[in-house]
């Protein structure tokens, strides 16, 4: 416990520019992220929305495209996107990639970064969302229909809105997981935050004092709890909010193995 709490194995932390060296990195790790969540979500509702389409085609090939990309490890798809995407496709993600964007986006390995984990986090926020859906009562689509509404109006108005508040708790856990996700594109070369750690950790000429490993991912570690909880707290307000706003107390559904029909 000495070792951990004392001073000295601390001290590299108000050391010159060590703190915000890492910070930068975390910075990256955060924008990364957020480009995924949103383009994740986006990706996730239409492939929910493809597999509950009455065209069997379509739903047979959003449920392929699910089952395959949910299944792959995360790290194999970074590594396999960094490395197989045409070089054409890296250049011209390199040569689109505006003045003010961070560093670290200015290789076009980053672009397979992007694909990775927007594809796995897709596949697993659709099957969040369709969960999210089939766990509404049919009377709540039948009802729609004896309304006059089309089955778009029906999925608009009345299915979704209240589906969305149910997918919630298990959406914000998939992107707190996505979130974490980003440190294994240090793999690919990214100087996000795991890899700025390693660099604080050794002696050479980038660094003024050597800095314990223990200590320096520990000092990560709470940069992502901190982060994190915010989301958690924020699902957790949302959740209140909807509560109060509808007066009702919904079952948050977690994923698919979680659906339960409910009879009409």
């Amino acid at each position: 416990m000495n070792y951990l709490f004392s001073p000295d194995n601390w001290e590299w932390l108000w050391t010159g520019n060590n703190a915000r060296f890492i910070l930068e990195g975390f910075l990256i790790n955060l924008e990364i992220a957020v480009i995924s969540m949103i383009f994740a979500l986006i990706v996730g509702l239409l492939l929910a929305l493809a597999r509950l389409s009455v065209f069997k085609p379509l739903s047979w090939i959003a449920g392929t495209w699910v089952d395959v990309f949910r299944n792959l490890p995360l790290i194999f798809l970074i590594l396999y996107f960094a490395l197989g995407l045409p070089s054409s496709w890296k250049q011209a993600w390199e040569d689109a990639v505006p003045s003010w964007a961070p560093e670290a986006f200015e290789s076009g390995l980053v672009l397979g970064a992007f694909l990775g984990l927007i594809l796995y986090n897709s596949a697993v926020l659709a099957e969040i969302m369709r969960a999210g859906i089939l766990s509404l009562p049919k009377g709540q689509g039948e009802a729609a229909s004896a309304m006059g509404m089309t089955r778009v109006q029906a999925l608009r108005y009345v299915i979704l809105p209240q589906g969305l508040r149910r997918m919630v708790p298990a959406t914000v856990s998939q992107l707190i997981t996505l979130n974490k996700d980003t440190t294994l594109v240090s793999i690919i070369a990214i100087t996000e935050v795991m890899r700025r750690g390693r660099i604080v950790t050794s002696s050479g000429f980038f660094v003024e004092i050597q800095a314990p490993i223990l200590q320096v991912f520990i000092f990560i570690g709470f940069l992502f709890v901190v982060v994190n909880y915010a989301l958690s707290r924020l699902s957790r307000r949302l959740e209140i909010r909807e509560r109060k706003i509808t007066g009702t107390k919904l079952k948050p559904v977690a994923g698919a193995e979680d659906v339960a029909v409910e009879p009409v």
